[in-house]
């Protein structure tokens, strides 16, 4: 990543999936410092191999920081260290 660009933010989920929409309502909240991405894992046969039933998956920067719970706080703590990295 590019010094002083925002921190890229993936949200991989699935439809009718509660605890990816409480993730998503996360990521709208906490996320706004970040260049968010969110992808339907059932949209891409690797996807769905790769993260089968453990949606939602956070990444920030390529680095996974959350599955399936996704606690208060957990993106805007991953995305302040990414912008930390980024500038330093």
């Amino acid at each position: 990543m590019a010094r002083g660009h925002p921190p890229v933010l993936h949200l991989y989920t699935r439809r009718g999936c509660g605890l990816c929409d409480r993730a998503a309502r996360l990521v709208a909240r906490e996320g706004r410092a970040a260049v968010v991405h969110t992808i339907e894992v059932d949209e891409d046969p690797e996807l769905v191999r790769r993260y089968g039933v453990r949606v939602p998956v956070i990444c920030v920067d390529g680095v996974e920081i959350a599955e399936l719970e996704v606690a208060p706080g957990q993106v805007r703590r991953a995305l302040r260290d990414a912008r930390r990295r980024h500038l330093g």
